[in-house]
């Protein structure tokens, strides 16, 4: 039998089919398999959450309208007034602080993720799935939970302390003046390019420890991965995430082994050497921390400085107080967080059955968490819509989440928040917006794409 098999695999390696069979599965790795994971991923829950927003359906619309950019103040108002959970057909959503922070602190509900069940959606998704560390797939702490994410955010939190973030200060405040320096206030420029993007990712590339001659690498592979936190992307832009986070993992490998070889003074070398009870990262985990720090650590700062430009512009009045009182900067990102976050919202998954707010929750059900919505209640905030950088208790969003998955990066988001807006106001008081402004059209993340910019010292 096993003469007849060999027999017959040569005539076959002979006659070209074997050949022509390894040419249809290169193919279909390369082509048919991402097709798959971006129509599943992407195309599809798209197509459902646009069908569910034309009949009127609250979780639809919200993620529907907030593709266009537009003020979602009306729509967070409608959500609250259905009660602590407004039931949808996916499940429920809310945009109630206090039920906000419950479900995030709840251990009975853990990172919403797609799961497609045996089905024929499950079965596709197996087989186009494909081991390139993601943002937003485990091991990132952003879809891991305990026991290992107990074990695992204790050695990140351990190096990425406060006091860490803070010895960092003083070079982030070199990086904001060098950027403005290259700047000609003569001359419009798009803030976004020139400056809300550079900044952050220039940050980034000290703390994953990135040689000056490789900066630009970077600087193009946290460009091309950070829309990987989005939902709903289009083909070409899924591509784009795909090919950028194929290169940068390939391109972390041999970081890695450098840092090992020769570690420096960032945070990404004590990583990699941290331990607890003797136990390290493993390889995965280290490049997963490295991939979301860049994706997250990237888009979310560049919203936060471009929303953060956008609004102090459109309120002088709010300006006018931080010049006269600039101890409130650290308020005023605050502010900002809570009055146009960078994040719109995030869901859980039950996990089991249990109740939220006197309100049943079925096991399996997701609850979306819309953060921007909360940051918006009237039982936190008085008048809420106000755009105000003495708030007493801005402080008091929930843009970083809450519980366990708060944000890991929130002392470093704040501290390149105050630095970057004090220090272009301080550079060029008379900086005005110029017509073209644009927002992203995307669902999840909420931030501007572009940003021109009239620069007068």
């Amino acid at each position: 039998m096993d003469f007849r098999f060999r027999r017959m695999a040569e005539t076959l390696t002979r006659s070209g089919v074997l050949g022509t069979l390894r040419t249809v599965t290169s193919l279909a790795e390369e082509h048919v398999k991402p097709a798959v994971r971006w129509s599943i991923g992407h195309a599809l829950p798209r197509a459902v959450l646009r069908l569910a927003a034309r009949r009127g359906d609250l979780q639809g619309r919200i993620t529907v309208e907030a593709s266009t950019g537009a003020d979602l103040t009306d729509l967070f108002d409608e959500i609250r007034a259905q009660g602590p959970l407004a039931a949808t057909k996916i499940g429920h959503t809310t945009t109630r602080h206090e039920v906000v922070k419950a479900i995030l602190s709840d251990d009975a509900f853990v990172t919403a993720r797609p799961r497609f069940g045996a089905g024929i959606l499950g079965k596709l998704a197996a087989w186009s799935a494909t081991d390139v560390m993601h943002p937003v797939q485990p091991p990132s702490l952003l879809a891991v939970e305990p026991p290992a994410h107990t074990r695992y955010r204790k050695l990140v939190t351990r190096v990425f302390t406060a006091r860490a973030v803070e010895q960092l200060r003083v070079r982030t405040q070199q990086i904001a003046d060098d950027l403005l320096d290259d700047l000609d206030p003569a001359n419009p420029v798009d803030l976004i390019e020139t400056y809300c993007g550079l900044l952050p990712v220039t940050v980034i590339s000290e703390i994953l420890g990135v040689p000056p001659q490789e900066r630009a690498t970077v600087l193009a592979l946290g460009a091309a991965a950070a829309p990987s936190l989005d939902l709903g992307l289009s083909w070409r832009v899924f591509r784009d995430v795909e090919t950028g986070l194929n290169t940068f993992d390939a391109w972390l490998s041999r970081h890695l082994d450098a840092l090992r070889a020769d570690p420096g003074d960032n945070l990404l070398s004590r990583l990699i050497t941290a331990r607890e009870d003797g136990v390290g990262l493993t390889e995965r985990e280290l490049k997963a921390t490295a991939g979301l720090v860049l994706a997250a650590g990237f888009e979310t700062t560049v919203n936060l400085l471009g929303n953060g430009i956008s609004l102090l512009c459109r309120h002088p009045a709010q300006l006018e107080t931080l010049r006269a009182h600039p101890e409130l900067w650290g308020n005023a990102v605050d502010e900002v967080l809570r009055h146009d976050p960078p994040v719109l919202l995030t869901g859980r998954m039950c996990a089991r059955d249990t109740t939220v707010a006197g309100i049943p929750v079925r096991r399996g059900q997701i609850i979306t968490t819309v953060l921007a919505g909360a940051n918006r209640d009237p039982s936190v905030f008085e008048n809420p819509a106000a755009f105000d950088v003495s708030r007493p208790n801005a402080r008091d969003h929930v843009s970083f989440g809450a519980g366990r998955h708060y944000c890991l990066g929130a002392q470093l988001a704040r501290m390149e928040g105050e630095i970057g807006l004090r220090t272009i106001f301080d550079r060029f008081p008379g900086l005005a917006p110029l017509p073209g402004a644009r927002r992203r059209p995307t669902r999840i993340l909420r931030g501007f794409e572009r940003l021109p910019t009239a620069l007068k010292a």
